[in-house]
């Protein structure tokens, strides 16, 4: 790791605090306790990095992706957790991906697709949550005519049990979680996309995203990424290795 000099500090945090955004639609990464405080995978994260660096921690608190997303190109936060995606990176310089997830469909109980390449072939309606990572990729895919937007994932579920859609495309861990809440809902097989999540900040911070990018990568290395993600539940495999 580079020396901290004041001007590399200045570059990460020119409030002197480092504002670190979450993204509370992502369960995963990302939770409340029983008091309302955040915790969880991207929570860890941002304390290491802001210890690493001396400076103060706060944290931007939001709802979905695409609130993050659209955040960057303001003056909102100076560190984010996101999947990496080429629309995002138009404002968003994203470091290595720490985390390997997978996108899957969620089915409910009247639908008869027998795996996702069915369920896309026979145009089977599929809800989706604007802005994720897994929506951008699907929106680019076969099928992107029968997704069915919607603005959370609680809209989106609820869009489920109603029969609105016979599906609904979301992060693996969460759908499965989702499933065993709902009698005969399932998560088909195979995935449809691999998600990779990434450390990221607004673009054209040259000095901090140098120093962020190597960051990233020591943590993979000494297995602090993999400590991490096994303390909140998610197996160490998960962790991207180091290049």
């Amino acid at each position: 790791m580079k020396a901290l000099d004041n001007t590399l500090l200045r570059n990460f945090a020119p409030t002197g605090t480092l504002r670190v955004a979450l993204n509370h639609g992502n369960r995963v990464l990302v939770s409340r306790d029983k008091a309302g405080r955040a915790q969880g995978i991207t929570v860890d994260l941002a304390g290491c990095l802001a210890q690493e660096l001396g400076l103060p921690l706060v944290f931007v608190e939001m709802e979905r992706a695409i609130d993050v997303a659209r955040a960057a190109a303001g003056d909102a936060y100076d560190l984010c957790f996101l999947a990496i995606d080429p629309e995002r990176a138009h404002t968003i310089d994203f470091s290595p991906p720490y985390i390997r997830i997978e996108g899957s469909y969620l089915v409910n109980a009247s639908c008869a697709a027998a795996d996702a390449q069915v369920l896309v072939a026979e145009g089977y309606k599929v809800g989706t949550v604007e802005g994720s990572a897994y929506t951008l990729d699907l929106a680019r895919k076969p099928g992107a005519e029968n997704l069915v937007y919607y603005p959370d994932i609680d809209s989106a579920l609820q869009a489920l049990d109603q029969g609105q859609v016979a599906a609904l495309a979301g992060i693996k861990n969460v759908m499965q979680t989702e499933a065993s809440l709902r009698q005969g809902a399932r998560v088909v097989e195979p995935p449809f996309m691999e998600i990779l999540q990434a450390m990221g900040m607004p673009a054209g911070r040259v000095h901090a995203f140098e120093y962020l990018q190597a960051f990233v990568a020591q943590m993979a290395r000494s297995g602090r990424t993999g400590e991490i993600l096994e303390r909140h539940g998610v197996a160490a495999a998960c962790a991207v290795s180091a290049v």
